[in-house]
């Protein structure tokens, strides 16, 4: 497929467990903005989109994505399913990988290896599986996200994965990492809570230097030679987990063939 392809970094201002948590500062500069350094390096997407909504409480990050020059799309406030499609159509986009906002480690290296994926399979749902949890960017066809949006149930679409991965209707792919050494599912790399923002902190006390952006491969070294550092969040999964069993699972309206 040699179709248009783009990051949408999704993200709104709204968090509740770690308030204003991707607008805190890591060093010089904000959390988001380390993200957008480090998804900006992909060579395969065509263009970044910040893909937030149109609340008011959204402007900061929209004045964010103008400052650091990538795009802005603001669309709706709870259904993000549909902010995805919508800006997909705006920018002619074919295929996009959703990283979210408060996945601060989420690497080019990984976009890339999906967007790879999708020119050659043509996949519906394409992830990098067995990485850190808030490792992988969630790869989506546009075509196959707009079934969704017209089959969904309900609006509220905070946890969306599911839309794909079990409804039998979309042909999800689960690729190995470029490196089995970075199959680390046990670690977690994602914003929500006190204890993560000290985990980050510490990733980046160890090996942040102003204007460069450090590797996927030695944040793993680190973690492997700092176990002082894994455990600053080591039970912070289990809590997100007991909020996600509260979670309604995905609804479709009835189907009766795959696309």
């Amino acid at each position: 497929m040699n179709g248009k392809a783009a990051i949408f970094l999704s993200v709104r201002d709204k968090a509740t467990r770690l308030p204003g948590k991707v607008m805190r500062r890591i060093h010089d500069r904000r959390a988001i903005e380390h993200l957008i350094d480090r998804i900006r390096r992909s060579t395969a997407a065509d263009l970044v989109v910040m893909t937030t909504s149109i609340h008011s409480g959204d402007d900061g990050l929209a004045a964010v994505a103008e400052a650091n020059g990538i795009a802005c799309f603001r669309g709706s406030e709870e259904d993000k399913l549909t902010r995805y499609l919508d800006a997909a159509d705006q920018f002619g986009i074919e295929f996009f990988t959703v990283v979210d906002g408060d996945d601060l480690f989420a690497d080019a290296t990984f976009i890339d290896q999906i967007i790879t994926d999708w020119r050659k399979s043509n996949g519906d749902f394409i992830i990098v599986d067995k990485l850190p949890v808030g490792g992988t960017a969630f790869g989506v066809r546009t075509e196959a996200m707009r079934k969704v949006v017209e089959l969904k149930a309900e609006n509220d679409t905070e946890v969306w994965g599911g839309y794909f991965t079990t409804t039998g209707l979309f042909n999800c792919r689960f690729l190995e990492p470029v490196d089995e050494r970075m199959a680390r599912p046990d670690l977690r790399m994602t914003l929500d809570y006190q204890e993560d923002l000290d985990f980050f902190t510490a990733v980046f006390d160890a090996l942040y230097q102003p204007g460069t952006v450090f590797s996927f491969a030695s944040i793993l070294e680190l973690l492997v030679a700092r176990p002082d550092i894994v455990a600053l969040n080591q039970g912070a999964q289990q809590k997100y987990e007991a909020g996600l069993k509260k979670a309604a699972p995905v609804r479709m309206k009835p189907v009766t063939s795959a696309i």
